[in-house]
């Protein structure tokens, strides 16, 4: 690609591993494929300056190092054009969303990012950092960057723009634009009115599903891509060969052709969203907490144990496939049998800690959606409980300063001194910003976890794999 050709067209923040093994390449793709290269990438870093301080000595290019079967050889990925970190230069982040030349703001910002109730879908206007954005201060969160962005936008007169998420959350379009015009609204009367009016007209919020196995890259990592590459790239990332990408096509200002790239338009994410949330993130959720229940530190691992892919396959095809309604062409039984074998993935070393961590903004979201589903059709969500149960158990059994997860120390806090099955399952059982009191109250899903959870805190791993594989 001619670099020095390359323009600003996309802002994305959440600049981490997934970001830049999936949607810069499939960018990058698109820009190769059509030769418009008006859809630069300026990356912005959300939580830490790191990958910011990686990139720019190395003027954003960095290595994607495939690994399994089918790998394609390394490749050093150009799309991105800049990488600032936003919470040292949020003002900067806020004019590079607000420039002409912008006309896509992507993220990739995890659950976490969003600052929403996720019982209401609404932005979490008591979360500190929130009204700390609405004070006026420069914002830190991403909503208050993209808002006051498009507030400058409006303002300069700059034309309309596309806010595509990114992430693992049901309607992530719809989503979002709740949450941007929650923040809107929330603002001083004389600025919400005509804010809110501009952004009606202007704005675009599409869903999208999005799907690559990228785990934390390790120091390992950067020495084999340094062995294979004969260059240090600080900043490389390590991927599965599989990637997928499906967009809703709602956009305001243009797009790169993305599927040019491979990515699939379609009027129906929603979905897609449905398959990647309720089969593969929901088991990479089960492998996790279970796998750190029996001690296996990957997903890899965790997959090989017999009972715990059992479990995973059974919460697949009898409760989640039932539950949801496929997109058309995806054979469910098929995809569950590919979302094993990649689990299976040796190679990544996609971890337990890592899969299983931020439980309080996953779990309702990729389990409870099947419970639920489950419940209402008059069948018993038996392996689901399981996962929900292992999670309780990871919970309880963590230290609140060494779980990672956001709402450690609600979780904690909502917990009794005397850790059972008994006293544990229902007090998270009424911890409401996981779980829904109607849920809650449901006797023959606590009872499923009152049932998984003696067998964990009395028999333990064995003993589990002994009722799965009985079961």
């Amino acid at each position: 690609m001619q670099r020095d050709k390359l323009l600003p067209g996309i802002v994305h923040l959440g600049l981490g591993a997934f970001a830049r093994a999936h949607t810069a390449v499939f960018t990058e793709d698109a820009m190769l494929a059509g030769g418009d290269l008006e859809w630069g990438i300026v990356g912005v870093t959300q939580r830490s300056d790191t990958v910011a301080r990686q990139l720019v000595p190395q003027d954003g290019l960095f290595t994607v190092a495939e690994r399994g079967d089918g790998a394609a050889p390394l490749r050093v990925v150009s799309s991105i054009v800049d990488a600032i970190s936003g919470r040292d230069n949020p003002e900067l982040v806020v004019e590079r969303i607000a420039a002409p030349a912008t006309r896509i703001v992507t993220l990739t910002i995890t659950e976490k990012g969003y600052r929403f109730d996720p019982q209401t879908r609404s932005l979490d206007l008591a979360d500190p950092d929130v009204q700390a954005d609405l004070a006026g201060r420069p914002p830190l969160t991403a909503i208050g960057q993209i808002v006051r962005g498009l507030q400058q936008r409006a303002t300069a007169g700059a034309g309309p723009v596309t806010v595509l998420a990114c992430d693992n959350l049901p309607a992530n379009g719809d989503l979002t634009a709740t949450l941007a015009m929650g923040f809107a609204s929330a603002l001083p009367a004389s600025e919400s009115g005509p804010l809110l009016a501009w952004m009606r007209e202007n704005v675009t919020f599409p869903s999208t599903m999005v799907d690559r196995m990228v785990p934390a890259t390790t120091p390992a990592d950067l020495d084999s891509v340094e062995r294979e590459l004969g260059l240090r790239d600080e900043a490389a990332v390590v991927a599965e060969p599989f990637k997928q990408w499906v967009i809703e096509d709602n956009f305001a200002a243009g797009r790169p052709r993305w599927e040019d790239a491979g990515a699939l338009f379609t009027d129906d994410v929603a979905a897609w969203e449905a398959a990647k949330l309720r089969l593969l993130n929901a088991s990479h959720s089960m492998l996790a907490y279970l796998g750190l229940l029996a001690g296996k530190e990957t997903i890899s691992d965790a997959v090989a144990v017999n009972a715990f892919h059992t479990a995973c396959r059974r919460m697949m095809l009898q409760e989640a496939l039932p539950s949801i309604a496929l997109p058309a062409g995806l054979d469910g039984e098929q995809y569950c049998d590919r979302v094993l074998r990649r689990f299976a993935n040796p190679a990544l070393g996609h971890t337990t800690a890592k899969v299983g961590s931020d439980g309080s903004q996953k779990v309702g979201l990729r389990l409870l959606t099947t419970v639920r589903g489950t419940l209402d059709a008059g069948r018993s969500p038996r392996w689901a409980a399981l996962a929900v149960a292992a999670w309780m158990h990871h919970v309880a059994g963590t230290p609140a300063a060494d779980l990672d997860d956001p709402l450690a120390q609600g979780l904690h806090a909502a917990l009794p001194a005397h850790r059972a099955a008994d006293t544990v399952v229902p007090a998270l059982l009424g911890f409401r910003p996981v779980v829904h009191p109607a849920l809650a109250g449901n006797n023959g899903f606590r009872d499923l976890l009152l049932h998984w959870y003696r067998i964990i805190e009395t028999d333990g791993p064995d003993g589990l794999g002994n009722e799965i594989n009985n079961g």
